[in-house]
């Protein structure tokens, strides 16, 4: 009796602890949202929304006015002040992509990526041809770079919880130091947990 009952729970073992993994491809533009928190399509909608707001504004038409030619604009930071873990570099790169496929500025890379690059023009004043090598201080000045921040505040009772996102962003004139725009974006989130356990 005692061998029989090893047997069906040798055989029953596997039921219960298998399960196998399941992968589905999702669209790139769908809504997807598991856990609440801070995901891929609050980052494109957010940036969509604020760089379509910020091109609409008086600035830009002022600008093209005054100087006769599109304004030059790069991104700064821009900081994660939730207690989420948020990743910011895929954030900027949205306002980067939206900024630069408007069509109405024109974009210089940020910071960071700037300093690489310098790095590869010394190596071309050292290692390649004359007639290829690129100039040293030949690069194209910012007139307005984008900053800002992510906040959250949460409101939690027992399983429920809200979270509330607000996302602003100031666009600085970098010679006069002028807040030529100011934007916010919020997105507020609604979670459920059962107080059932599996």
């Amino acid at each position: 009796m005692k061998k029989l009952m090893v047997f069906a729970l040798l055989a029953i073992l596997p039921l219960g602890c298998g399960g196998g993994k399941t992968v589905t491809r999702l669209d790139t533009e769908s809504v997807t949202d598991l856990s609440g928190k801070w995901n891929d399509t609050d980052s494109r909608l957010v940036a969509q929304e604020m760089i379509s707001d910020c091109m609409s504004r008086d600035w830009l038409t002022d600008f093209l006015t005054s100087q006769g030619a599109k304004p030059v604009v790069t991104v700064g930071t821009i900081k994660n002040l939730t207690s989420e873990h948020i990743a910011m570099e895929t954030f900027v790169s949205d306002f980067e992509r939206e900024l630069i496929n408007n069509g109405k500025v024109r974009f210089v890379a940020s910071k960071e990526w700037r300093a690489e690059v310098r790095e590869e023009r010394q190596e071309q004043q050292e290692f390649a041809s004359r007639e290829t090598a690129k100039k040293m201080r030949e690069e194209l000045g910012a007139d307005f770079i984008l900053q800002g921040a992510i906040k959250t505040i949460t409101d939690q009772e027992g399983g429920d919880r809200v979270v509330f996102y607000q996302t602003d962003l100031e666009l600085i004139n970098i010679e006069t130091m002028e807040k030529v725009w100011v934007g916010n974006k919020k997105i507020k989130k609604g979670i459920s947990q059962s107080s059932k356990k599996w």
